[in-house]
């Protein structure tokens, strides 16, 4: 008997459900993991609700859109809220993929370009770490299904709904900038293009998109250097250079479609064996040009960016510019999609889906316990800033305002501290503008640095008045060593001399 899955079953009945179940499936799976596993926040985002906890018009780390909205979200709801908004621009961007794939290849074409999409490790494991890159996602992936609303069905409406798009795709990540030189670009190249440039509205959208940037492009103007100085803050590789890394890591997280597509494609099996048959209409040329174009270009012209700068900056982040990967494969597959090995193919994708936040959850209940590799995501977080932030108010009768010295150890203070004090970054000053030397002296801070010796040189410079604590243990999970951490408290200048926390 022939075996036929039922994700084909469904696939060619119920696709739209097919969609659904997928996309959900991986958001609650990284909402439930991170939320009953993690500890302490993955990647940046303490230093992503540090920076947002100010709702300036702009940091060093760039346009405050993501940064708002990470701290608003942690405002409603804590860490869940989080990684909640997380998956939902993840959801958000398979979305606007399906439904753009939907105009273009069909329905069940476009519900298979998403389940490639499952496949691209960029969209599954990092997306807890909330930050720029997983907000740009959903608007990167509306601007192009507006886009080509816009041009490919002249519906000019959408113009300004583009225009909208890119200005929020400003506000949060400089790399927005590729997307909308690739979108002027691709315009004129087409004839729907020439056509659509005709009009009024593509032009009046553009006052709208200069509207929308406005407010951050006069916070720009006077601080560029500042912005300029944190571009080669990203992750650094000595074996190869940015661009390289860039080219590396696009390669790396379509593994898993790469996987998908030879088990699906018949590679090495009888040609003549049953395969279910999923088919389409015809696509039309623009269309085609318009897959291929949004779903290589971008790569490229990240690629071409970071050779010419010789840094990584928000490139780093490629998840961005893999969003037509999925569509451009169902694409080039052709109007006929045979799914050879269907069982295999099932198989592959569940595990694709399940297995890696399963790994991720497995890894932080058994590797403690083993062989004592200590997790960033393991750091007892609500105990360090439950402490400080005690021992401050005991000692000063005043809430903790401000936190200082090492950068990742005040973000997770700051975090997890009652008071919700400013993080104070005291090695380069300028990138905390919302306080000062002279605010902390007056209020008060607690100053931190991740050893259990004397406090580093700059943090000395900085306060030559602090007078080091006894280091603070805190207890780690399994066979890992007590977490030591260097502290001082300086003393508000209006506090009254209470007699400090008895030692134990």
């Amino acid at each position: 008997m022939h075996y036929v899955s039922l994700i084909i079953e469904f696939l060619r009945g119920r696709p739209a459900v097919v969609f659904w179940t997928a996309a959900l499936a991986q958001a609650a799976l990284w909402v439930i993991v991170p939320t009953l596993f993690y500890a302490s926040p993955p990647g940046d985002v303490p230093t992503v609700l540090a920076v947002g906890r100010e709702f300036m018009l702009g940091s060093y780390l760039g346009p405050p859109l993501a940064f708002w909205c990470a701290e608003l979200a942690f405002r409603a709801a804590g860490m869940f809220g989080v990684y909640l908004l997380a998956q939902a621009c993840i959801v958000v961007a398979f979305w606007a993929v399906f439904k753009l794939g939907r105009a273009i290849v069909g329905t069940r074409h476009a519900v298979l370009a998403v389940l490639l999409m499952v496949g691209i490790m960029a969209f599954n494991v990092p997306t807890p770490n909330f930050g720029p890159a997983v907000l740009a996602m959903p608007l990167w992936a509306l601007a192009l299904l507006h886009y080509w609303r816009a041009l490919g069905e002249d519906a000019r409406g959408y113009w300004f709904l583009l225009a909208l798009d890119l200005g929020l795709l400003l506000l949060t990540s400089y790399a927005g900038v590729i997307l909308l030189a690739l979108i002027i670009m691709f315009a004129p190249l087409t004839g729907r293009g020439r056509f659509a440039l005709r009009h009024i509205e593509p032009w009046v959208a553009l006052i709208l998109l200069a509207a929308v940037v406005f407010p951050h492009a006069v916070w720009l103007k006077d601080s560029r250097a500042l912005v300029l100085s944190a571009i080669g803050d990203g992750p650094r590789n000595d074996l190869m250079p940015p661009w390289a890394w860039i080219l590396f890591i696009v390669l790396l997280c379509h593994l898993g479609v790469l996987l998908l597509a030879v088990l699906a494609s018949g590679w090495r099996a009888d040609r003549r064996q049953r395969a279910p048959e999923i088919d389409r209409a015809p696509v039309e040329r623009t269309a085609r040009a318009f897959v291929y174009f949004f779903a290589l270009a971008p790569v490229l012209a990240a690629t071409a960016a970071s050779a010419a700068s010789g840094k990584l900056g928000p490139l780093g982040q490629v998840a961005p510019f893999l969003l037509l990967t999925g569509l451009a494969v169902i694409v080039a597959a052709g109007d006929r999609v045979r799914i050879f090995r269907e069982q295999m193919v099932s198989s592959a994708w569940l595990g694709l889906l399940v297995v890696p936040p399963v790994f991720v959850a497995l890894a932080i209940l058994i590797l403690p316990w083993t062989i004592g590799v200590d997790l960033k995501v393991g750091q007892p977080t609500t105990a360090m800033g439950q402490f400080f932030a005690d021992n401050f108010q005991r000692r000063t009768g005043q809430p903790l305002r401000y936190v200082a010295g090492d950068a990742r150890l005040a973000a997770l203070v700051a975090l997890a501290a009652p008071s919700r004090p400013h993080v104070y970054f005291d090695a380069m000053p300028e990138r905390s503008p919302w306080v000062t030397p002279a605010a902390l002296r007056r209020d008060g801070a607690i100053l931190l640095w991740p050893t259990a010796g004397d406090p580093p040189p700059p943090l000395k410079s900085s306060f030559p008045e602090l007078v080091p604590e006894l280091p603070r243990a805190f207890a780690r999970p399994g066979i890992l060593p007590l977490s030591r951490i260097g502290w001082a408290a300086l003393r508000p200048a209006n506090s009254l001399p209470l007699p400090p926390t008895p030692r134990r």
